[in-house]
């Protein structure tokens, strides 16, 4: 059949039926093919460009799902830089427009006016409503790109990688409290996550806040001022000398023993941490996070929530006023399985009365371990804006942009393995007297993979 003779480019008007039935097909071609019915139909410039850009596009989505399946890291890497999801924003914002323009073509060429008079309002409606979802998604993908870029920018430096040191990364999660009754930034949970930077398997140990006389290697500032442990001979500047002390001392006393720590993303008082943390546990500690208590609860709201199994009851409260006078507990959270939203999950994370600092120490785990298993990305995707806004104001870290891909993918692989745990605490460890040696000896044994004995015949 002749070009001159296509029904698409020259139908015969004077046949309603068949322009409905070519309405039909031009739609639904714009939808599956954009720009084809430019090219049938009408401009055939415009829909070979169209058709170019739609064919490019498709192009790339099958090379980003073969590296998604092969080589998903080098995917994470890509799209985890401000500058790539500044060009993603761009170029969804890009077809967004063109689909539009291709769409709205689109109902110009099908000539309503000549269709069936039942048929004109599915077909423009149909026309809108496909050019609403794709255009408006493409647009929407575009504003989450743009968001994305911004929360990176906000939380993540843009400093050099760190290799792993034996095969492992070592990161510093402080869990920090500022209230009103604090002077200055206490963190109240301290750990330690060892990762094998082949397997992701982690091990997560937990640093007791009271622990005493805490070492320093002889490379840090703070060695020369307590050669014998934190507070270990004449005390401390502050009021009381343990682990968590530190940050305070370091951070409103002493901010000149690291005087680069701003400008590489981090803070005197976490590079004092830093350091204590490296004494206790024998380790190399190469990035640190600094997780806000107090905004603790709005990520967890973002994501919906955090799945929970209570063992026992805790107690939403302090037992006391600030004058001291004991006060009756009227809020508890109860035993079982349950979705605790950002408020009830801080208290269980923080509460103390009635239990020990150790008690304190396993529900933090518990609550870090759930999070961990239910931070996927549908869960964060479908909830972007809100996560990245409460992350933004929650955490602080030193894990340059160049790394987050690598830690993306390595965590993946983390959420398949049980996590191991070493609690620092009784009766295994006395943190008023800690013997040091055996606590680096415990640390070395958990992050160490046992070897394999050779047969003996």
């Amino acid at each position: 059949m002749s070009l001159a003779a296509s029904p698409i480019r020259f139908p015969d008007l004077a046949s309603r039926t068949v322009m409905t039935r070519r309405a039909w097909w031009l739609v639904v071609l714009n939808v599956l093919i954009p720009g084809s019915t430019q090219v049938l139909a009408g401009d055939r410039k415009l829909g070979r460009f169209g058709l170019g850009a739609t064919l490019t596009l498709w192009f790339l989505a099958i090379v980003a799902v073969v590296v998604w399946f092969l080589w998903p890291a080098v995917l994470y890497t890509v799209f985890s830089t401000t500058i790539t999801l500044w060009i993603v924003a761009a170029v969804l914002a890009f077809y967004a427009v063109l689909w539009a323009i291709l769409t709205l073509d689109t109902l110009r060429l099908v000539r309503l006016v000549k269709t069936t008079p039942s048929a004109r309002a599915w077909v423009a409606a149909l026309s809108v409503l496909l050019m609403v979802a794709v255009s408006g998604t493409a647009a929407y993908g575009a504003y989450l790109a743009t968001t994305a870029s911004g929360f990176l920018s906000s939380v993540f430096i843009a400093g050099p990688s760190e290799p792993p040191i034996d095969g492992r990364y070592n990161i510093l999660l402080l869990g920090g409290d500022a209230g009103p009754d604090r002077d200055g930034l206490r963190p109240d949970s301290i750990n330690v996550v060892s990762i094998d930077a082949s397997t992701g398997q982690a091990v997560m140990i937990g640093l007791p806040r009271n622990l005493a006389d805490v070492p320093f290697d002889d490379g840090s500032p703070l060695a020369a001022t307590y050669p014998e442990g934190y507070g270990a001979i004449d005390g401390c500047e502050v009021d009381v000398c343990m682990l968590n002390s530190i940050y305070t001392e370091v951070e409103l006393m002493s901010p000149d023993m690291y005087p680069e720590a701003v400008s590489q993303g981090s803070e005197p008082g976490i590079e004092g941490m830093r350091d204590a943390a490296e004494g206790v546990t024998g380790l190399q500690i190469q990035y640190y996070a600094l997780i806000d208590m107090q905004g603790f609860s709005d990520l967890i709201d973002a994501l919906g929530g955090v799945t929970m199994t209570v063992e026992e009851r805790v107690p939403m409260g302090a037992g006391h006023d600030e004058a001291g006078n004991d006060v009756e507990i009227t809020e508890w959270i109860e035993p079982g399985t349950q979705v605790l939203d950002g408020y009830h999950a801080l208290w269980y994370a923080r509460s103390r009365y009635g239990t020990s600092d150790y008690d304190r120490m396993q529900r933090q785990a518990q609550l870090q371990e759930a999070i961990l298993q239910q931070f996927n990305p549908a869960n964060v995707l479908s909830k972007f804006q809100a996560v990245a806004t409460a992350g933004a104001q929650v955490v602080k870290t030193d894990i340059p942009q160049s790394m987050l891909g690598y830690f993306v993918d390595l965590a993946s692989k983390t959420k398949e393995l049980p996590v191991g745990q070493v609690a620092l605490v009784p009766p295994e460890v006395d943190p008023e007297e800690p013997d040091y040696d055996y606590v680096r000896q415990l640390v070395s044994s958990a992050i160490t993979p046992p070897t394999e004995e050779p047969d003996a015949g």
